[in-house]
């Protein structure tokens, strides 16, 4: 190994980037993950300027998110207006942006650590707070794709709970120090190593043994339904009426005590505010207490002239709350849209040479205004519930999915992960249970073909439908936590954690100088 890392640094930084995915889902190998980023740590520390400081961590960043974010490439299969094989390119060139994130990280980590001499658990703890800058950095720049960040590894271990104080930035950052601790360890540095991993096996202990919420006998009855209706097959107009019969089968039979169904995104067909016949169809489904939550769309028209016809301008992602008297109570419009997928960015440029964005259509979507409460009216004995709603992609963005003025009781995410291959769906849901953990709010997801899921407000999964198959999930509605210290400040709480990482790397700097 040592010989690898000094003969063939370049290689041995792909190689150890690639490895370190299998950390994510569907893996979860998150011991390897943490053997690749001590052997960059050891990467870094032996580069000789900062070119290779740079290019050493970009290019761990290109094996780490090509093997990550191999799924895109399936979403290809499904959009004719571009190549098929085009989709393993754009898994390669969006793996070769991502990677400038943790090249800056190594740079950052390397120039401070030379400038200012921190050696040792000084260098670590630097190190770790230049992960946490590049990895809000990568979530917000351009809009940002905050996909897999590094903490979810942490998911199986218990130690992911400390998201709630510190966020899901803040836990990349418990990775680098496991990392670094695992690194101290072998070279026998006893007790630097234990000072490090002391407080994270307490951690890990701390989120194995966190009670979870007890659920209610008396919680709202929550219904979740996933038709197994996949994308080669969504938008086929001659099954339009098989794929309602589905949802309605799966929906069940009114009963009498009053029921909250969710539907996935884009569930169907129809322009709910437009087309009443839709709305008596979904109503018909209901029992006189229920409220039925879906995906459609909302569209918007303008005309082509005082005798011309109306010509769609543009349309919103939208989630509709249906009550049994066909009327709209309540919708919310997908605010972080999808890139490439949603909306084609600089159309006028990329459109002309062939590329398209991977959602059927003819105009982009437009976006709403960002985190809602909706309230969900009382009906039959059911209070009056506050629920918060992120459409699919939504959902990754930590401290950005919350209403924090009006704090809902759950969160819905109604998504469409039949795009995403084997294994975006199991990384999605990953990435769902830790926005759970960070606000400490149930989460319920619908999707059309899998993972749909009921995530307590402990990010534990109480039940799930696996990929590529029908069926249905029925449950109470599991409560919400009291507010964790990241759901009251957000962004600020791995702001503070990057601050408390390298003013104690200073104060080892000084205590040895």
């Amino acid at each position: 190994m040592n010989a690898l890392l000094a003969r063939h640094p370049r290689l041995a930084a792909l190689l150890a980037g690639f490895l370190s995915a299998t950390g994510f889902e569907p893996l979860k190998l998150w011991p390897v993950t943490i053997g690749c980023f001590a052997l960059l740590i050891l990467l870094i520390k032996r580069a000789p300027d900062r070119r290779a400081a740079f290019l050493r961590g970009w290019l761990f960043g290109v094996g780490h998110f090509t093997l990550g974010l191999n799924w895109i490439a399936h979403a290809f299969t499904y959009q004719d207006a571009m190549p098929h094989w085009f989709g393993y390119g754009a898994v390669v060139l969006l793996s070769l942006y991502l990677a400038v994130y943790p090249g800056l990280a190594t740079l950052g980590a390397w120039w401070a650590g030379r400038r200012f001499a921190f050696t040792g658990p000084a260098f670590l703890l630097l190190f770790a707070g230049c992960w946490i800058a590049s990895e809000y950095a990568r979530a917000t720049i351009f809009t940002g794709f905050a996909w897999n960040p590094l903490g979810v590894t942490l998911l199986p271990t218990g130690a992911a709970i400390a998201a709630t104080l510190i966020g899901t930035y803040g836990l990349g950052a418990l990775v680098l120090l496991a990392a670094g601790a695992s690194l101290l360890a072998a070279r026998r540095q006893y007790r630097p190593a234990a000072a490090i991993a002391v407080p994270l096996v307490a951690l890990a202990l701390w989120g194995q043994f966190s009670p979870a919420p007890t659920t209610p006998a008396g919680a709202p009855l929550i219904r979740v339904v996933q038709p197994n209706i996949g994308q080669d097959e969504k938008y086929s107009a001659e099954l339009e009426q098989a794929h309602f019969r589905t949802l309605a089968t799966l929906s069940g039979k009114p009963r009498p005590a009053p029921r909250l169904i969710f539907w996935p995104e884009a569930a169907i067909p129809a322009y709910l505010d437009m087309e009443p016949e839709w709305r008596w169809r979904l109503a018909d489904l209901m029992g006189p207490g229920d409220l039925l939550m879906t995906g459609a769309t909302k569209v918007y028209f303008k005309d082509k002239g005082p005798y011309g016809t109306a010509e769609l301008a543009g349309a919103n992602n939208s989630l509709f709350v249906v009550t049994p008297d066909a009327q709209l109570a309540a919708r919310y419009d997908k605010a972080h849209l999808v890139p490439y997928g949603e909306y084609l960015p600089m159309r006028s440029i990329l459109q002309p040479i062939g590329l398209s964005r991977l959602v059927p259509g003819d105009v982009d979507f437009w976006p709403g205004p960002g985190p809602q409460s909706l309230t969900l009216p009382a009906t039959l004995g059911r209070p009056a519930l506050k629920m918060g709603v992120q459409i699919c992609y939504e959902i990754i963005f930590s401290g950005q999915v919350v209403d924090r003025a009006h704090r809902p009781d759950f969160l819905f995410n109604p998504s469409n992960d039949a795009w995403f291959g084997s294994w975006g769906p199991a990384q999605h849901l990953a990435q769902a249970r830790l926005r759970a953990l960070e606000e400490g709010l149930p989460i319920i997801r619908a999707t059309p073909t899998g993972v749909s899921a009921i995530v307590d407000a402990r990010g534990h999964i109480l039940h799930a439908l696996s990929s590529h198959r029908a069926g249905y999930l029925d449950s109470r509605l599991p409560p919400p936590l009291p507010a964790t210290l990241f759901a009251r400040i957000g962004n600020w709480a791995p702001l503070a954690f990057l601050i408390l990482l390298i003013g104690t790397a200073i104060a080892l700097r000084k205590g040895k100088s």
